[in-house]
């Protein structure tokens, strides 16, 4: 019986191409996103139900989950890709907005694995894929809201490998660099007041830097694949890389102590 993936934010980017790629080895694919008419290119693909849910509307995921359980009668592997990137000076975000970023990319991703687990639990086995980034192990100026989530989103993954572990399921993080994705298009929520002029040094050379990256950025293909490798390659590992900047960075993050690696980055900007 073919194994089946639910991925939350489906519509574009990483999540799209691995509900591509996972059809295309033979799995069932759950794809869901905020607006399924987003979703047609998928909905054509055999074995691919296209399904509604946004991870900040509860009933929409009790909604899906059951739609899922009903269509396939399990769910082998959650993929928590659903989530977007809230830069600026900390001081132009209202708690709204502060709100919607971690109710997005750690409360969200908390309440579908939750949704997920008990028939995980029942069955002993599964598999959770929580999509991290770079920036859950490193930083960069004006990323205090995205950073915050996705640290989080590191812990708490981390934390999970511990309980899950004992009833049977496994916990992966994957951490993507530079995606040629829409992250900064539509999933981006950039936020800057040009009247506070003592932050504009900061945003504009982050922003000239952001433009110059060392490494072209990776396709959404990449990460797919490495989210296929931790899904099947059997072992307990828990962080995966995607990417060549990836790699690059988060070596030199762990190589380095807190000093010279910040020093690197600010030296690299211009800061």
């Amino acid at each position: 019986m073919a194994q089946t993936i639910l991925i939350t934010g489906a519509s574009t980017g990483i999540g799209k191409a691995t509900a591509k790629y996972f059809q295309a080895q033979g799995w069932n694919v759950v794809a869901t996103m905020r607006k399924p008419e987003n979703g047609a290119e998928l909905a054509a693909l055999d074995n691919v139900l296209v399904t509604r849910l946004d991870v900040t509307d509860p009933a929409s995921i009790e909604a899906a989950v059951a739609v899922a359980l009903d269509r396939f009668g399990g769910v082998d592997v959650l993929l928590n890709n659903a989530g977007y990137g809230a830069y600026g000076p900390l001081e132009n975000f209202d708690m709204d907005r502060i709100r919607r970023q971690f109710d997005t990319n750690v409360i969200g991703l908390l309440e579908v694995t939750k949704a997920v687990l008990p028939q995980m639990r029942a069955r002993k086995s599964g598999t959770i894929v929580n999509i991290s980034s770079i920036g859950g192990q490193m930083t960069f100026p004006l990323g205090t809201l995205y950073h915050g989530t996705k640290f989080a989103v590191e812990g708490i993954s981390e934390a999970l490998h511990y309980e899950l572990e004992a009833i049977g399921v496994k916990v992966k993080i994957v951490e993507p660099g530079m995606i040629a994705t829409d992250f900064s298009g539509r999933s981006f929520d950039f936020a800057n007041e040009p009247a506070i002029g003592e932050y504009q040094g900061v945003v504009s050379a982050v922003m000239g830097s952001f433009a110059n990256q060392k490494f072209p950025p990776s396709p959404p293909e990449v990460v797919a694949e490495v989210i296929w490798a931790a899904v099947t390659d059997g072992s307990n590992t828990l962080r995966y890389r995607a990417g060549q900047d990836a790699d690059f960075l988060l070596t030199n993050r762990k190589a380095a102590d807190d000093a010279t690696f910040i020093g690197g980055i600010k030296e690299q900007m211009g800061l």
